[in-house]
């Protein structure tokens, strides 16, 4: 783009471009703007949440119908120390698993993928867990997956790859939690609650971040820590931010384009992609 904004504030947030300041805009109208803003970027960053992930029919965590409605999270610690914790875990994991394996790619995954395909979008940052970006054509290297990914385990000690499949017809047999053939506790390649984000996705999300013009958030309520402190950072660094969300933000006032609609239909239309 034609240069990034200069800091309107002190930490440099308040910094939203009046000539896409436009919040009562009708959704054709930011759907315009957001075709005009993505043709002028020059190195976009596109950052998903659970919302680009529930239109291809995945329950989120988080919301009334959520996940952890129904089952409180395991603490990693206690997925450490305790079996029956192990095994409740896998007992949630194989539960949820055919609703991941009939999930497909929806128009929002495959707008983010045509962004990566024209060199518009140099990366995709996500907090989801469940491949679909990179099942839209997105390379695995262009993924950046801060919060891990449900659709295969890790031995958490030598760190060896396990498929799904395999592990819940053993788990159904005796119902007992996998073990490595080293001994490790082998789990899915999520990050869980009290576990260490990963720093070298942490590491390259930062760079990414900083070296772009325009970040793009797409269906992330932008509360979860320290994830949600990337836009805020390509804000800060004067990157144009645009959020699209069914629902408000905590970075809704800094934005310079909040749309408020679904973001197949949104990111969709203004992409170009069906």
């Amino acid at each position: 783009m034609g240069g990034r904004s200069p800091d309107c504030g002190p930490d440099g947030l308040a910094c939203a471009r009046p000539f896409v300041k436009l919040a009562r805009m009708s959704i054709e109208r930011d759907i315009d703007e957001l075709r005009r803003i993505l043709a002028e970027a020059g190195r976009a960053v596109v950052f998903t949440g659970a919302g680009i992930s529930t239109e291809s029919g995945i329950p989120d965590f988080r919301s009334p119908s959520g996940i952890w409605t129904r089952y409180a999270p395991i603490d990693f610690s206690e997925f450490l120390a305790s079996e029956e914790a192990r095994r409740e875990a896998w007992r949630r994991k194989f539960a949820t698993h055919p609703t991941m394996l009939a999930a497909k790619p929806n128009r929002g995954h495959r707008a983010v993928a045509e962004l990566v395909r024209r060199g518009s979008a140099a990366s995709v940052i996500t907090q989801n867990i469940d491949g679909l970006h990179q099942a839209s054509g997105v390379p695995e290297k262009q993924v950046i997956e801060l919060h891990g990914n449900t659709t295969y385990a890790l031995c958490l000690a030598c760190r060896r790859r396990y498929e799904i499949e395999p592990l819940r017809l053993a788990f159904e047999q005796d119902e007992e939690p996998p073990v490595c053939s080293c001994g490790g506790f082998i789990k899915t390649a999520t990050i869980s609650f009290g576990q260490a984000m990963p720093e070298a996705e942490m590491r390259r999300a930062e760079i990414e971040t900083l070296a772009a013009d325009f970040f793009l958030v797409l269906g992330s309520s932008l509360v979860v820590y320290p994830a949600a402190g990337f836009p805020e950072l390509a804000k800060r660094n004067g990157a144009v931010l645009i959020i699209i969300n069914r629902d408000p933000t905590g970075l809704d006032d800094v934005a310079d384009l909040v749309v408020n609609a679904t973001i197949g239909d949104s990111l969709g239309a203004a992409v170009g992609v069906a």
